[in-house]
């Protein structure tokens, strides 16, 4: 077996970004807000026409809470986690919202995977458990793609546990 032959154990075997899921699209953003603009503006000046005109000012400041808290939520969008699997690391790296990055390098053969089930409401959580510490990971998905993750990276794991593959020149 020559050198050209040997599998390169900083090759991934699994590699996933996880973001926020956010449901609602710029245009659908844009929509929503020029709806929820216009009703406003039509329900503050039948209270304008009628003397109250206070609460025309109180509808305009409805719609800009909305935006604000909208804008807030779409920021926390740009958050994500990278989690790698490599014969000889699996690495996790987050970044929040600011851009700020943690990185976690943990050892795949002594790693394990940790679920918290619930009976009613699915697989609800995710660790990576080693040296004694958890550490949660996939806190974005939903019940069911954190199935699907977890099956996914448990198959990695084993997969660097094994090794690497080598193949016998005749």
């Amino acid at each position: 077996m020559t050198a050209d032959n040997d599998p390169d154990p900083d090759l991934p075997l699994f590699c996933a970004k996880i973001t926020p899921h956010r449901s609602l699209g710029r245009t659908g953003f844009i929509v929503f807000m020029a709806a929820i603009g216009a009703v406003s503006f039509v329900a503050g000046m039948v209270f304008l026409i009628a003397g109250a005109w206070p609460v025309f000012g109180f509808f305009g400041l409805d719609v800009a809470l909305l935006y604000w808290a909208f804008r807030a939520n779409y920021r926390t969008a740009a958050a994500s986690e990278v989690i790698t699997v490599t014969a000889s690391e699996l690495s996790v790296h987050r970044i929040n919202h600011r851009g700020e990055e943690v990185a976690m390098t943990f050892n795949p053969l002594w790693v394990q995977l940790e679920k918290k089930i619930d009976p009613d409401y699915g697989l609800e959580a995710l660790f990576l458990v080693a040296r004694g510490r958890r550490y949660a990971i996939a806190g974005f998905l939903s019940p069911r793609e954190k199935e699907g993750f977890a099956a996914a990276l448990l198959a990695a794991l084993h997969a660097a546990r094994r090794g690497p593959a080598r193949t016998a020149i005749a």
